[in-house]
């Protein structure tokens, strides 16, 4: 890992404020690990604690997604692992093939998205998000019709979310792995199943 886990009591007090804001979330997240025994927060975290200029605003944003988010669960949760497969990012599949499961996706979506295959069964809210996802990650232009067919399945306020989510995300993924950031060991008590 490029940026190590960072233990909060060696943080200076401003990363700690960040440090504590993130885990009060992190803690919520029961369907994965997203810190070590000594309190260091894992995953996209740690590379922003260790960079706290660029890490407060990525929070922020971060941070508004998660806690603010009006997409359909499951649709989301498909342009994340959407997203995370394209950039073949380590910990984003992790953990969210565990949220996936969590909010009701099947286990064979699942390894489709995280293979970065279409699923044949998905929904008709799932087809939209995942069109939007794979098509903006492929780094072009979104089609008109693709646009379109958001807009009609969640309206113009959830399909801008769905697309700053994918946006979001891809930064995530970009940090998880410029950072090399794994998954998770037994050291962080990585359950098994």
């Amino acid at each position: 890992m490029r940026a190590p886990p960072f233990p909060p009591d060696q943080m200076p007090p401003n990363v700690r404020a960040l440090h504590d804001d993130m885990a009060e979330i992190a803690d919520r997240q029961n369907a994965y690990v997203s810190k070590r025994d000594n309190g260091a927060l894992v995953g996209p975290f740690a590379p922003m604690l260790r960079f706290p200029k660029f890490g407060v605003t990525a929070w922020a944003y971060t941070k508004e997604l998660l806690e603010n988010s009006t997409l359909p669960k499951p649709a989301k949760e498909v342009a994340i692992l959407a997203t995370g497969a394209t950039f073949n990012s380590r910990y984003e599949l992790y953990a969210h093939e565990r949220v996936a499961a969590h909010v009701g996706l099947s286990d064979a979506k699942i390894a489709a998205l995280a293979a970065g295959q279409r699923p044949a069964d998905l929904t008709r809210e799932e087809q939209a998000a995942y069109d939007v996802a794979v098509a903006l990650t492929a780094g072009k232009q979104l089609p008109e019709s693709t646009y379109q067919r958001a807009v009609q399945v969640f309206g113009d306020e959830q399909t801008a979310e769905l697309i700053y989510l994918v946006g979001g995300y891809a930064l995530i993924s970009m940090l998880l792995n410029a950072y090399d950031v794994s998954v998770p060991g037994q050291e962080d008590r990585l359950p098994h199943g």
